[in-house]
């Protein structure tokens, strides 16, 4: 049998993964115990393999993290205030399924952008498509787009993406302005898709924190409504201990 011809044809349709399972499997000779069926499912299951993964990178770059997160590399020692069985339950990725929240809050340094990037990052593993926004460079970008015609896709992109981070809320105050596209945010997903929100501020203290209590009152019922709640500790930045882990060790001569 002529294989090269084969091999061309299957490249040409983009199969490429099949072509190369085609390819080694004519320098195996025990392939030819199989049955025609067991063979081309192999080189099916190649294909898709290589589909799959070639989806879940798109996915990682539109997602735009901001920190290359994993929950394989989460911190859980009893000084976090992260509670390991929690952390694996949402790993499991109901809370996206069910369109739930999740609010983590904790002090600089403690891990919470990284937090929300392994969950995210999990999330697209497993096929769901995220996007993550720092919430005062998201509502400056807002406010341009109004002005520039991009406001609809924009919002389109924040308010349909299945997984979707806003991360550092309040680190600055919210103008009523802001406190509306918020608003307008936390609505259109509501009970719709997933968010995680990360804030320095305990929850407790988001309402003060906004200059419009009406406003404020109709986002934290969309937020804080059947959301999931993770507050991080940290003795130790959690910024400065990966920076000691990417130093290099110093070489010792004598």
């Amino acid at each position: 049998m002529l294989t090269q011809p084969t091999i061309e044809k299957l490249n040409a349709m983009k199969l490429s993964a099949m072509a190369r399972a085609f390819a080694e499997q004519m320098q195996q000779p025990e392939m030819a115990s199989l049955t025609f069926e067991e063979r081309f499912g192999l080189l099916v299951d190649r294909q898709m393999t290589e589909l799959d993964n070639r989806r879940m990178q798109n996915r990682l770059r539109t997602a735009k993290l901001r920190l290359s997160a994993s929950i394989e590399d989460l911190d859980f020692k009893e000084s976090r205030g992260m509670n390991r069985s929690q952390v694996m339950s949402l790993a499991q990725n109901q809370w996206v399924r069910s369109h739930q929240n999740i609010l983590v809050t904790g002090a600089t340094g403690a891990g919470k952008s990284y937090f929300a990037c392994a969950l995210a990052q999990k999330a697209c593993r497993d096929g769901y498509t995220t996007l993550y926004q720092r919430l005062p460079r998201l509502l400056q970008d807002i406010s341009i787009a109004r002005h520039d015609g991009r406001y609809q896709k924009l919002m389109a992109q924040v308010t349909k993406c299945e997984v979707l981070i806003l991360d550092d809320l309040l680190i600055s105050p919210l103008s009523q302005d802001d406190q509306r596209e918020l608003l307008e945010i936390v609505e259109e997903r509501y009970d719709r898709k997933a968010t995680v929100v990360t804030s320095q501020l305990p929850i407790k203290a988001w309402h003060d924190a906004m200059q419009d209590p009406t406003l404020a009152d109709a986002i934290l019922d969309r937020l804080v409504h059947n959301a999931h709640k993770v507050e991080l500790k940290s003795v130790e930045s959690m910024r400065k201990k990966r920076a000691m882990l990417d130093q290099k060790p110093e070489t010792v001569t004598n």
